[in-house]
C-alpha cells in the first residue's frame, strides 16, 4: 500500500489510484488550470494528477487534531496550516463524525458535573454536562443545553445503562430526581477530579473560559471540537 502525499507524489508517476490503489486508471481531460485529471475504472473516482492546495495534504487531519488539543482557535489553525476557515470547519466536522464513543464498563464509579458557556452571544447561556470515569479520568459522555432535567438526563441515562457502582455529583437538586439513591453520592470532595477537569478545559479551549470574546457560534462545531478533544 502506498502512502499518498499530495504535496510531492504525482499520479502520473505512480500510475496508481490514491483511493483504491488500483492501476486501472486512465486520463480524463484537464482542469481550467491545465492540471491533468484521471479516472479510476475500478472505484470510479475522479482525481487530479497532484493537488497544490495544502488542505489535501495526507497529514492535515493529524495536524488539526493536534492543534485543537493544544488549544488553538479556528482562525489560528487556519493561519498556521494556510487553509481557509470554511475548509477547516468542514474538516473538523468530518473528523468528529468518524470518532466513536468510548465503551462503558459495568460497575465503575463516575463523577458528573456541568459547566457554563455561551453560544453566539452572552444572552444565549448554555451548559456542558459531562461525566468522568473516576479511575481513568476519561470523559465517557457529554451533552449540551439548558440546565434542565432533559439535558442532565441525557448523560445520566448513559451512566445508568452501565450499571455504575457510584455516581458522584454536587448538590444540585435536579440530580435527586434523576439518579437512584443507592447510586447517588454528594459527599465532600466527591467531585474533585471533574472539577479539576473543568479547569483544564477552560485553559485549553478558549470558548469555555469565563471571561472571553472567543465564545462559540455553532453548537455543531462545539460538539465536534469536544469529541476531538475528549476522545482522540
Amino acid at each position: 500500500m502506498i502512502n499518498f502525499s499530495t504535496s510531492c507524489i504525482k499520479v502520473s508517476d505512480t500510475q496508481i489510484c490514491p483511493f483504491c490503489y488500483s492501476n486501472k486508471i486512465v486520463k480524463n481531460g484537464h482542469t481550467k488550470t491545465k492540471k491533468q485529471q484521471f479516472f479510476c475504472k475500478k472505484c470510479r473516482c475522479r482525481f487530479l494528477d497532484y493537488y497544490s492546495y495544502k488542505a489535501y495534504h495526507h497529514r492535515i487531519n493529524n495536524y488539526i487534531v493536534e492543534f485543537i488539543k493544544e488549544g488553538l482557535g479556528i482562525r489560528s489553525i487556519s493561519r498556521v496550516l494556510n487553509i481557509s476557515t470554511t475548509t477547516l470547519l468542514k474538516r473538523i466536522v468530518l473528523i468528529a463524525q468518524k470518532i466513536k464513543r468510548p465503551i462503558l464498563i459495568y460497575g465503575k464509579r463516575y463523577e458528573l458535573d456541568e459547566m457554563r458557556f455561551y453560544i453566539h452571544k452572552k444572552k444565549n447561556l448554555q451548559w456542558l454536562v459531562y461525566a468522568l470515569e473516576r479511575e481513568t479520568k476519561k470523559v465517557v459522555g457529554f451533552s449540551f443545553g439548558k440546565r434542565t432535567n432533559k439535558t442532565l438526563n441525557t448523560v445520566v441515562k448513559t451512566l445508568l445503562n452501565a450499571k455504575p457502582e457510584r455516581i458522584y455529583t454536587d448538590k444540585l437538586a435536579n440530580y435527586k430526581f434523576l439518579i437512584p439513591k443507592n447510586f447517588h453520592f454528594t459527599r465532600k470532595y466527591g467531585t474533585n477530579h471533574i472539577e479539576r477537569k473543568n479547569l483544564t478545559i477552560r485553559i485549553s479551549l478558549k470558548r469555555f473560559q469565563r471571561k472571553t470574546i472567543c465564545f462559540s457560534r455553532s453548537i455543531t462545531i462545539t460538539t465536534a471540537i469536544l469529541k476531538i478533544y475528549f476522545w482522540t
